[in-house]
C-alpha cells in the first residue's frame, strides 16, 4: 500500500506527465501553424508517449490500492520565436520531468517503497533516452541557423516518427 506521502507524489507526476502532453501537442499546433509538418508529426508523437507515461502512473496507483486525482492541468504556451526556441523549450521541460522522477525516486527509498522505487527505474532509464532526443533535434536546430535547406531536411526527418501510443498502452499494465 502506498504512504499518503507517495500516492500525493505520484498523482502529481501524473498530472506532470498530462501536462508534458498539453505542453507537446501545443508545440505540435505551432508547427502545424508554420507549415512544418515532420516537426509537427514529432511533436505529436511525442504527446503521445507521454499519454503513455501517464497512463502508467494512473494504473500503477491503483495497482497499489490508491486513488488517481487529476488536477486542473494548466494551459500551455502557444507561441515560440522559432522552432529552436519551440525544442529548446521541450528541453527544458524534459530536464525538469527527469529531476522530478529523480525526486520521486529518492522520495520511494525514503519511504522504504520499493516496489515503487522499481516502478519507477523504467521512468529513470527512459528521461535519458528523453533528453537525449530533444538535444539531438536542438544540436542540429542550432547548426541549421537559419537555413531554409537545412529546416526543410530535418522537418523531412521529424516526419519518419512513428507515434508510439498502440505499443505504449500494450507495455502499461501494472
Amino acid at each position: 500500500m502506498l504512504s499518503e506521502k507517495m500516492l500525493k507524489a505520484l498523482n502529481e507526476q501524473l498530472n506532470r506527465e498530462l501536462y508534458s502532453a498539453y505542453l507537446y501537442f501545443a508545440i505540435a499546433a505551432y508547427f502545424e501553424d508554420m507549415n512544418l509538418e515532420g516537426f509537427a508529426n514529432w511533436m505529436k508523437a511525442q504527446a503521445e508517449e507521454e499519454l503513455g507515461h501517464a497512463l502508467r502512473f494512473y494504473n500503477y496507483i491503483y495497482d497499489r490500492n490508491g486513488r488517481v486525482e487529476l488536477k486542473a492541468v494548466k494551459e500551455p504556451p502557444k507561441e515560440w520565436e522559432s522552432p529552436l526556441a519551440a525544442f529548446e523549450a521541450a528541453y527544458e521541460h524534459e530536464q525538469f520531468i527527469s529531476k522530478c522522477i529523480n525526486e520521486l525516486a529518492a522520495l520511494a527509498e525514503e519511504e522504504k517503497d520499493y516496489s515503487t522505487r522499481a516502478f519507477l527505474e523504467w521512468f529513470i532509464n527512459e528521461q535519458v533516452e528523453e533528453e537525449a532526443s530533444v538535444k539531438k533535434i536542438v544540436d542540429k536546430l542550432k547548426f541549421a541557423k537559419d537555413s531554409p535547406q537545412v529546416l526543410f531536411m530535418l522537418d523531412q526527418e521529424l516526419g519518419q516518427r512513428q507515434p508510439q501510443l498502440p505499443g505504449l498502452l500494450l507495455q502499461s499494465g501494472g
